[in-house]
């Protein structure tokens, strides 16, 4: 169930991550740095962004709906972009 924040509010997390097999730069450049940094034993690196979005006024599935809606119009490019959306944790 999705958070409520307020006597009306939902919190939706989105995150994008980069589908297997596009280059994550920022990943492989962290993992590399890591290794000079005198931490080897990490094997891989996976980067992502998380978007919090807290919505007034609408029901949870609306809600959903709205979140769906950011991610098809702005959060994400679904050529290369994988997409997780669930109700925020506390």
């Amino acid at each position: 169930m999705p958070v409520e924040v307020g006597p009306s509010s939902v919190r939706i997390e989105v995150r994008v991550e980069l589908k297997s097999g596009v280059l994550d730069a920022e990943a492989s450049s962290i993992e590399n740095s890591l290794g000079l940094l005198g931490i080897p034993a990490v094997r891989h690196v996976r980067t992502a962004r998380i978007y919090d979005l807290e919505f007034a006024g609408v029901s949870a599935a609306e809600a959903r709906r709205l979140a769906d809606r950011a991610v098809e119009r702005l959060l994400a490019n679904p050529v290369i972009h994988r997409v997780t959306v669930r109700p925020a944790t506390a």
